[in-house]
């Protein structure tokens, strides 16, 4: 995260974005680092029919689609903002004088760009041979370790069902009912709706 005090000093802008609305869109040419001030954001790929695969989903003092700004790529998903959000943004040139500027944000955002592929790796390699109960766990103890819970903590899951599913590949159908399954079986809590880990 960059300090919002750093971003504003280098001309940074804060957007008031409304739940679904695109923030930018797969295909875009990049011009931005973009940084969430409030709210969450989701970048997801969208096919033809309308359905959601989400890539990744992004709250407070988090930033999202600055890989592309090291490789003159356009996006490779769309953004948008998850509910009512606030995102700060700079502009590309200056994000990557930032970068250049302060040597500890640089190690900060490698780390973090890192961890988000291992991440990914590892979800990917689950949901390509795995079974859907199996997929769900690993995502499931993937945010939990990703929000630095410990095993012996209880982790609120803040996506719905139907997140769960658009990032596993699944039906909300099949996630519901393994989530069930999961808390008849202790592996889960459901209460009031809500998801404990």
């Amino acid at each position: 995260m960059i300090q919002q005090d750093l971003l504003l000093a280098w001309g940074g802008t804060f957007r008031k974005y409304e739940k679904n609305q695109p923030i930018f869109f797969e295909g875009d040419k990049p011009l931005f680092y973009y940084q969430v001030m409030e709210g969450t954001v989701r970048m997801a790929n969208i096919n033809d029919d309308g359905k959601e695969f989400i890539q990744g989903i992004f709250k407070k003092g988090e930033s999202f689609g600055e890989p592309v700004l090291f490789l003159d790529e356009p996006y490779p998903a769309t953004a948008i903002a998850n509910e009512a959000c606030v995102v700060m943004r700079i502009t590309k040139e200056n994000f990557l004088y930032i970068l250049k500027e302060y040597p500890d944000i640089h190690l900060s955002i490698t780390r973090i760009l890192a961890a988000r592929i291992y991440n990914k790796s590892i979800l990917s390699k689950e949901i390509a041979g795995e079974t859907p109960e199996h997929r769900i766990k690993t995502m499931l103890h993937l945010l939990k370790q990703q929000n630095n819970c410990r095993n012996n903590e209880p982790y609120k899951v803040e996506l719905s069902r139907q997140q769960i599913a658009d990032m596993t590949g699944l039906r909300t159908e099949t996630v519901i009912r393994i989530m069930r399954k999961l808390h008849e079986r202790g592996e889960l809590h459901i209460e009031k709706g809500k998801v404990f880990l």
